[in-house]
């Protein structure tokens, strides 16, 4: 059985009226190298049924806790002991009856950072730490994200919280002026407000709901990060972006000097990251479904390519030349997100003159596309080419090409990298 309380230095000032006042009243407590270690509910209520434990009357008016640790153990074997490093804490009026004043300086270790907390604590309770009261404000500052393996940037949090220690009530806001992540390592301005519900005996956090803005597209998510024994925490999100800019999501995970498009986003998707050693763009898994709508292409070839495929497609192959008038274009489709590589089971495109049906994936490094599919397109084969004379020879091929209402149905393939994509006929279709 590991001892309850164990100390490296303890001294503390009392002066003579106080030791016979009722309750009895100390002055200052000096403490330092402390741990404090709170056995499982079921060992205390083992203890207390062989020695209770009587009630301490006794009122402190200040304790200076330094360089010292609380440690509440758990029943639950999927969790670990739930470990506090107090760096400087002050604690008032402290007595069996009435909460306690605090102002604490902590220090949390993923990712790095200095917490100080000001509020009320307590009265302690013996039985069930978990119960005991908690209250006060909250700044955390300098917050090294490069302390996760995979993210990056520099956090800094302001919030309010209530409650018992094992529900503590969290409002607050987030700011990260240049997160990112090892996929492409482009910061970008992340701002959070959040409401959750923290389990402060077991580190298990409930958000409900987080508002986000990254760079300029505003989202909500809710979900779970949970404690896992020996490994780490279990992430698990719903996101819903309602009207975001497609950039700022390809800036943040796409390895490129710029975004490969623009235009407006809608998306709902599940996050699901593993605990472990592993980059978090490794761990993680995202899968749903999204729309984009007024898409454009940055690189001025490859919109040049849409704009005259349109023109094609549309029965105006003449017009069809470099320097076109953009197209507006819009992209529905169904992903899975993991290990590095983003995989369709739908994605359709849609611009004036065709239809583009494909499934594939590709990588967030921008080395690898690998789409195959078919276009439907309003103009026939012979419709789509500018002399008089090819149109002549391919209209004996426009019957073989025409299906359902379509002037034709080709399938296409598309491989090669972000930054230099082909086009091309899939013969095996």
């Amino acid at each position: 059985m590991r001892p309850l309380i164990t100390l490296g230095r303890f001294s503390f000032h009392v002066n003579l009226p106080g030791l016979f006042a009722s309750p009895m009243h100390v002055g200052t407590v000096h403490v330092s190298h402390m741990k404090i270690d709170i056995p499982p509910r079921s060992a205390r209520a083992q203890g207390k049924r062989k020695a209770p434990m009587g009630k301490i009357r006794i009122v402190v008016q200040q304790i200076v806790f330094d360089d010292s640790q609380l440690v509440l153990e758990t029943d639950k074997p999927d969790k670990e002991p739930k470990e506090f490093d107090l760096k400087h804490i002050v604690m008032r009026d402290v007595g069996p009856n009435e909460p306690w004043l605090y102002d604490a300086a902590l220090v949390n270790s993923i990712p790095a950072g200095n917490i100080h907390a000001t509020g009320t604590f307590g009265p302690w309770t013996n039985e069930s730490p978990g119960d005991s009261a908690v209250t006060g404000h909250y700044t955390f500052e300098h917050a090294d994200l490069d302390t996760i393996k995979g993210i990056g940037g520099v956090l800094s949090s302001v919030g309010d919280f209530k409650g018992r220690l094992d529900r503590i009530e969290v409002d607050g806001t987030t700011d990260t002026p240049d997160f990112s992540l090892d996929t492409a390592k482009y910061p970008m301005p992340l701002h959070t407000r959040f409401h959750a519900i923290v389990d402060g005996t077991s580190g298990d956090t409930y958000l409900d709901p987080v508002e986000a803005q990254l760079g300029t597209s505003d989202f909500t998510c809710n979900g779970t990060v949970v404690n896992v024994k020996g490994k780490g925490h279990i992430i698990d999100l719903d996101a819903d972006v309602p009207h975001g800019a497609v950039q700022d999501f390809l800036s943040l995970g796409v390895a490129a000097r710029q975004a490969m498009m623009t235009g407006m986003l809608q998306m709902k998707a599940h996050l699901h990251i593993d605990p472990g050693e592993e980059s978090v763009s490794k761990k993680m898994k995202l899968q749903g479904q999204f729309a984009l709508s007024g898409i454009h292409f940055t690189d001025p070839v490859m919109e040049d390519k849409v704009d005259m495929l349109s023109l094609r497609t549309s029965g105006h192959p003449k017009e069809a030349k470099p320097g076109a008038p953009d197209v507006h274009s819009k992209m529905v489709g169904e992903f899975v997100m993991a290990d590095g590589k983003v995989r369709f089971s739908k994605l359709n495109y849609a611009l004036p003159g065709a239809t583009v049906e494909l499934t594939g994936l590709y990588s967030l490094d921008g080395r690898q596309f690998d789409f195959s599919g078919k276009v439907r397109t309003d103009a026939k084969i012979s419709q789509m080419v500018a002399t008089r004379w090819k149109s002549w020879l391919l209209k004996p091929v426009d019957p073989f090409f025409a299906k359902n209402g379509a002037g034709a149905v080709v399938p296409i393939r598309i491989s090669g990298t972000q930054s230099d994509p082909k086009f091309g006929l899939n013969l095996h279709h």
